[in-house]
């Protein structure tokens, strides 16, 4: 079953334990709205080069949200990346971590900015009943 769901969500960033060198830790939480609602708490782990305007990170946030009536919760694994200003970003379900009615979920969240707002593209698929 093919699931796709358009919206947006607002984050909120904050500083998470003591940073291990010059790596920061931070907390992920995510409030989402429209064809997807709901929200998500996570760890991300980054890099400035800011003399470069360059940057690395990873993450995982566990979403909890009704997506097309379906309600239950999943992961996304973030790794993404800003080369001189360009930003390359990848944001898919870890296997097998869908819970409740997206138990089977496998896909990809797409992100993008306009005008300071987040906006989202769930791509995801579950298995026939």
């Amino acid at each position: 079953m093919e699931l796709h769901a358009t919206g947006t969500f607002e984050v909120q960033l904050t500083p998470h334990g003591e940073a291990v060198g010059e790596f920061g830790p931070l907390k992920i939480d995510k409030t989402f709205s429209g064809e997807m609602v709901g929200t998500s708490i996570g760890i991300m782990l980054g890099i400035q080069i800011p003399e470069h305007q360059s940057a690395g990170y990873v993450a995982l946030e566990r979403v909890t949200a009704s997506l097309q009536g379906k309600s239950g919760s999943f992961v996304l694994q973030h790794s993404g990346s800003i080369d001189r200003g360009e930003m390359s970003l990848s944001m898919t379900v870890v296997p097998d971590s869908g819970t409740g009615d997206l138990t089977g979920l496998r896909g990809e969240l797409l992100l993008r900015m306009e005008a300071g707002v987040h906006h989202y593209e769930m791509k995801a698929t579950l298995p026939k009943p």
